[in-house]
């Protein structure tokens, strides 16, 4: 059996040029494909650096703290002080922080942390972590 960490660093290693690729797409549903898609994919991302970070951390709690914070940089793109456009010049920036709010990007959120716990559930079941049965993990 392979270590969580160790899937998850594998996973990582997939997921994230994935999501960078989203944004240079240019082809069929290239709009889809750049903001709808790869907000499922930075969702997922962060999902598995998270865990990678924090193991021990239930990948509920995860899947829910990164939909959150995820969700509260949306609406932080509402806000546009120098320092926060400073940072959205770059690519970097544009990228983790987002320039323009629009609402439907949020139920994209929620598939990715859904997914994001899926994957993470799936890790956990390869690397033979007792996953919790109850409702309160």
């Amino acid at each position: 059996m392979k270590s969580a960490r160790f899937l998850t660093a594998v996973s990582l290693f997939l997921i994230t040029p994935l999501g960078f690729l989203t944004k240079a797409y240019n082809g069929a549903g290239a709009h889809w494909v750049n903001d709808s898609l790869g907000g499922v994919l930075y969702v997922i991302f962060w999902c598995l650096a998270v865990y990678w970070l924090f193991p021990s951390v239930s990948i509920k709690k995860i899947a829910w703290w990164v939909f959150t914070v995820t969700c509260l940089l949306e609406f932080a793109q509402l806000w546009h002080p120098p320092f926060l456009q400073t940072l959205r010049s770059y690519y970097l920036g544009k990228v983790i922080l987002g320039t323009t709010f629009v609402w439907s990007d949020i139920p994209h959120y929620a598939v990715g942390a859904l997914i994001g716990w899926y994957w993470l559930h799936r890790i956990q079941i390869r690397s033979g972590i007792s996953v919790p049965s109850n409702k309160n993990s």
